[in-house]
């Protein structure tokens, strides 16, 4: 019989409760910068960013004021306004920082904790072509260093549990009623049943947890890059009535939107040049077309290329077509994107909560961009309000094959008065996945 004696259970639980405290707030850290900061910034590297190792000691020593550095994560320009040491630091980039309003104390605290737990990268060893330095985009990954801690917990409450185990059978005599006679022994095996269902509900709330954990991998929701300009959507979408597909012309007819290049920017803005803080993003498209207002205008063939941070990178495995979706599917861009007529903030992957919010939005529940998400979307949404005749050569094709194979089946799919994408197969494996 296995007894880990009362010190051991008293490990046992105290270790859990100091895991299962650590493992969270660093899980969440890591969670957060993965998501919000890593586009910029690197634990022991300069990037877009300066690097955010020991950065609470750095102003601590250049003299910030306190919460300084908490305000400038929420909004830097409010940072800069009130604090001397944050004005210092604003000049150091000429680009902006993204403002994140919504995270708390606790929650920057815990990024910085995550950023100082990170070791220093090792050198680059001989035969390293190096052909990632300065210019890779940091990728997503989840670390796996919390396995190491539930490791090092399991050896330490068997070490203690065995050095108790070897002292009790030291003490055990031939009748084996001696083992159980005495103390919290005693208590244990008088209640056995209870103490078994007690074991078995924690090693099910540990399950329980590491899945709920497992979910969360490749979870984007609320991602928000910065980029080179802070296009308002709200102004061209929204004010000026810009189509969606003027500038992602691709949208209805390839697997990707396309991001619109300068000189579909320079269609208009040859003429409308901007006002007040305008003026400066209009000349960085100024500058990537190679073109002067001056004089008229002018093209001096002199162009820098606008690198647009990707606010969402689909998985290898994973085949999406745009123009399936928005030609055949109907689908709305805000149904995927949210009311860009309305969004004055940088592009991110809309929390479907917000995207439940949009008049005429289909009503889902799983996150963004997850594998539910599309799931629950093809069970819902219909490719057809009656007939698939004449939706096109793929659903004629199959409008036919029923009336001529299995008629009852096509009935069926119209009881509800409409056709759904998960009743063409949309929910195949091979449907979306190579």
């Amino acid at each position: 019989m296995f007894n880990m004696g009362n010190k051991g259970l008293f490990a046992l639980v105290l270790t859990l409760i100091m895991l299962t405290t650590f493992t969270s707030g660093a899980q969440e850290g890591e969670s957060i910068f993965n998501s919000k900061c890593a586009t910029c910034h690197q634990p022991h590297k300069d990037m877009t960013g300066p690097k955010l190792f020991e950065v609470r000691q750095k102003w601590e020593e250049g003299g910030a004021m306190e919460g300084s550095l908490h305000q400038w994560v929420r909004n830097w320009q409010v940072a800069a306004a009130t604090d001397p040491y944050a004005k210092e630091v604003s000049s150091w980039a000429a680009s902006s920082m993204t403002t994140f309003a919504d995270l708390t104390d606790e929650q920057i605290e815990a990024v910085f904790d995550y950023v100082d737990a990170q070791p220093k990268e090792e050198a680059v060893t001989p035969g390293d072509t190096g052909g990632n330095s300065g210019t890779s985009t940091p990728v997503e990954e989840e670390s796996l260093g919390w396995v190491w801690y539930v490791l090092g917990a399991v050896f330490l409450v068997l070490i203690i549990s065995l050095g108790g185990t070897k002292r009790q059978l030291q003490e055990m005599d031939e009748d084996n009623d001696s083992y159980i006679k005495v103390g919290s022994k005693a208590w244990i095996f008088k209640n056995r049943k209870y103490v078994g269902m007690g074991v078995l509900v924690v090693v099910m709330a540990g399950v329980v947890w590491l899945f709920l954990g497992l979910y969360q991998i490749g979870v984007v929701t609320a991602y928000q890059p910065s980029q080179p300009i802070a296009f308002p959507h709200d102004v061209h979408a929204g004010i000026n009535g810009i189509d969606c597909k003027y500038c992602h012309n691709s949208a209805n007819k390839s697997k990707t939107a396309g991001i619109p290049t300068t000189n579909v920017c320079m269609n208009c803005h040859k003429q409308v040049q901007g006002e007040g803080d305008q003026v400066e993003k209009i000349k960085k498209i100024y500058a990537s077309a190679g073109y002067s207002p001056e004089g008229g205008g002018k093209y001096s063939g002199e162009t820098e290329n606008i690198v647009w941070n990707k606010v969402h990178n689909l998985p290898d495995h994973v085949y999406f077509n745009h123009s399936q979706h928005v030609e055949i599917g109907g689908i709305d861009c805000k149904q995927c994107h949210g009311d860009m007529t309305k969004q004055n903030a940088l592009p991110r992957v809309v929390p479907v909560e917000e995207l439940n919010e949009i008049e005429g939005n289909i009503q889902l529940t799983k996150p963004t961009l997850t594998m539910g998400w599309c799931i629950e979307c093809h069970s819902e949404k219909e490719v057809s309000t009656g007939s698939l005749e004449g939706k096109g050569g793929y659903y004629d094709e199959i409008h036919k094959r029923l009336l001529e194979n299995d008629e009852s089946l096509y009935e069926e799919y119209l009881e509800d008065g409409k056709v759904t994408v998960s009743e063409l197969g949309g929910w195949e494996c091979a449907k979306c996945h190579y």
